[in-house]
């Protein structure tokens, strides 16, 4: 695969908190499209109104097949994973509902959750992760009550990288009737995703991450059987002459004007990820992270957390550099290395605190589709030197 540099002075990387850089020829396509068609989809009968639409069916349709799911109505537009997850937790629980979650969670799931408990409108349990940060199914079992309305999980940390075993806990909710919503934050265009056969409810992705795409753009993808009520109400471009919100997918879960751009650009997007294939880019990224984990590994001064196995990864390590505030490392990393990386405790502060990081966090690392070795190589260098400097 060809290198992209949009600068040639930075080396990126933090793809697990936005993906950079994005594919050059899908974004100019995209541009293209847009200034042909940059009207609003269906809200009108004219034929460009009509034909930026059919695009739309169209990206419905192709995310669909992409995930794995059934229904392309059921495809829901979103401007992120974190508007996707909120549609679907405070569209689906009642009040009295108990929810079952983890600690590996971004606060894109534990604030809902949260916010509804203070609320005193559900309850929920958040079972823990082993020591090499993977949920265990059974723990899911055991925390579950006759009111448990749902299980709401990451598919892959974005601290520890570890992916979770999702077709069996599919299959354990499936079997106790109980909704399984999974957050694909960290996975939705860098693994092969399978909503049907995974007994997946509802699916949040994003956009800007692993798929390549512009920010702003992201979904929840449904099961035909799924309920959720709509917590958004306005205009659908049908049923105009209702003062109700219509009841029909995907209507039933969007209001106002999409975002084409960001459509189109997913779509795109989504056609380089297809040419280069999911299975490739994802041996490639790991290549790199197996790479830079053995050479942080032969550094003294170095912590590395998880990454014992990555046969169930995504292409993401932390790691922290003792006596070191993380914020520090990083800084010196982009000052004197030109590296830019993830410090903090990555919007997932629990995980932080059963790995005893809390509250300073860790260093992130995060490959795309356009790193190479001489990245990781600079990279094992610049913290060899950071490490060294600390003695």
């Amino acid at each position: 695969m060809k290198s992209i540099r949009y600068d040639d002075h930075m080396i990126y990387l933090d793809n697990a908190a936005t993906a950079y850089p994005k594919p050059l020829a899908a974004l100019r396509s995209a541009l293209e499209t847009y200034i042909r068609m940059g009207v609003s989809p269906g809200r009108g009968s004219y034929d460009l109104a009509t034909e930026a639409e059919d695009l739309v069916e169209r990206a419905r349709k192709r995310l669909a097949e992409f995930f794995g799911a059934t229904d392309p109505d059921r495809v829901i537009f979103a401007s992120n994973a974190t508007e996707a997850l909120n549609i679907a937790l405070q569209g689906m629980l009642k009040v009295g509902d108990h929810v079952i979650s983890s600690k590996l969670e971004h606060n894109s799931v534990l604030r809902p959750l949260y916010h509804m408990r203070q609320k005193r409108i559900i309850d929920h349990d958040l079972v823990s992760f082993d020591s090499k940060g993977f949920v265990d199914p059974q723990e899911i079992a055991d925390a579950m009550r006759a009111n448990t309305a749902l299980v709401v999980l990451t598919h892959a940390s974005n601290v520890l990288g570890t992916i979770q075993p999702m077709d069996e806990i599919g299959r354990l909710c499936k079997e106790r009737g109980v909704p399984l919503v999974v957050d694909a934050a960290q996975t939705a265009g860098a693994i092969p995703i399978k909503m049907k056969s995974w007994h997946i409810t509802a699916l949040a992705f994003t956009g800007h991450k692993s798929m390549l795409g512009p920010s702003g753009i992201g979904g929840l993808v449904l099961d035909p059987d799924a309920q959720v009520d709509p917590t958004r109400f306005g205009g659908t471009g049908i049923d105009s002459g209702s003062l109700f919100h219509t009841d029909t997918y995907p209507h039933r879960l969007e209001s106002g004007t999409l975002n084409l751009f960001g459509i189109i650009g997913l779509s795109e997007s989504l056609s380089f990820i297809e040419e280069e294939t999911l299975e490739s880019i994802h041996l490639r990224e790991m290549g790199l992270l197996t790479k830079l984990r053995d050479g942080l590994r032969g550094i003294d001064g170095i912590d590395i957390y998880g990454a014992d196995d990555l046969s169930r990864h995504v292409a993401l390590l932390t790691a922290n550099v003792q006596g070191l505030n993380p914020e520090d490392v990083g800084d010196i990393l982009d000052g004197d290395f030109g590296i830019a990386v993830r410090t903090g405790l990555h919007c997932a502060p629990l995980v932080h605190e059963s790995l005893g990081t809390s509250p300073r966090g860790s260093v992130r690392f995060s490959f795309g589709p356009f790193n190479t070795e001489e990245h990781v190589d600079r990279a094992v260098a610049a913290m060899s030197e950071i490490a060294r400097r600390s003695c």
